[in-house]
């Protein structure tokens, strides 16, 4: 019979109590994906602090640069803080996933031999590290695969259950990505829009200036109005261009390690699994039928 969590009382990795979203006390996503709601409400959280801190301990000019400036400047920094947020939790549950690298699943007898009629030695042992397979990249993978070779007893496609598991992973891994991909498209964006704005703010004062100044002075002072227009529109554009640029050079670089990370997890299962599989004689001619 099968462990459940409850026949465990202590597991070295428990996803139910060490995954960052179930400690934050909300349903975790499942394996590196994030918690959408999670990841907003922490975004919110930063980005009031981030403005908190700004007049705090800033204030002046660089505090306008983010207050004075529309409505546009809000909007870029929340949507950068929920991107940093989805980048924070991300890389926290890979950390956690990579810890399963390191144990072994396999005994550590080097004449084991892995068959459909030793499966439940490997699986009780995966039921000895984690509370629940299927939060796991690496223990889904292989708990996936021997079933199918218990049920099946076809040793042959274990290696292929595996591989297509790893196709599955690395698309739900793209896939975990799409929203933070699209904050940073449209961060510059905003700041385009913000630039059109302070633009089209610049040039509608300019006309007022030039239609109502009778001498050279009232121009001069008509212009304070156009250089404000102006400085919206460059400020929301650099605000944008380096929140972008800092994320998505974040971003390379934690998919990058995931990445790497599926890697590794495609090399233990080899090691692991595939290199321990033997077509026992009495499962001979079950494997032909």
């Amino acid at each position: 019979m099968m462990p459940t969590n409850h026949d465990l009382p202590e597991v070295p990795l428990a996803w139910a109590r060490q995954d960052i979203e179930q400690r934050l006390f909300f349903p975790g996503g499942r394996h590196t994906c994030v918690n959408t709601i999670v990841a907003m409400l922490l975004g919110v959280v930063l980005s009031g602090l981030f403005y908190g801190a700004l007049q705090v301990l800033i204030g002046g000019s660089a505090a306008e640069m983010f207050t004075q400036r529309g409505l546009i400047p809000y909007a870029i920094v929340f949507f950068s803080f929920w991107s940093l947020a989805i980048i924070l939790l991300k890389s926290r549950k890979l950390s956690f996933q990579k810890q399963a690298l390191l144990h072994h699943v396999v005994p550590e007898d080097p004449d084991f031999i892995l068959s459909a009629s030793n499966v439940n030695v490997i699986e009780d042992r995966i039921y000895q590290i984690v509370d629940d397979p299927k939060y796991f990249v690496l223990y889904n993978r292989i708990i996936v695969a021997l079933a199918n070779l218990r049920n099946l007893g076809r040793i042959g496609d274990v290696d292929e259950i595996l591989r297509s598991q790893a196709d599955n992973d690395e698309a739900t891994a793209e896939t975990s990505y799409s929203l933070i991909v699209g904050f940073v498209w449209a961060i510059p964006v905003l700041g385009f829009i913000g630039t059109v704005i302070g633009l089209s703010q610049a040039i509608g004062r300019f006309d007022i200036v030039l239609e109502q100044a009778s001498n050279i002075d009232g121009i001069k002072s008509g212009l304070t109005g156009v250089t404000g227009g102006l400085s919206i529109a460059f400020v929301t554009t650099l605000q944008a261009l380096v929140a972008a640029l800092v994320i998505q050079l974040l971003l390379t670089f934690l998919k990058k390690s995931e990445q790497e990370f599926l890697d590794e997890c495609s090399r233990y299962c080899t090691n692991q699994i595939v290199n321990r599989l033997r077509i026992m004689p009495f499962e001979r001619v079950r494997e032909e039928d």
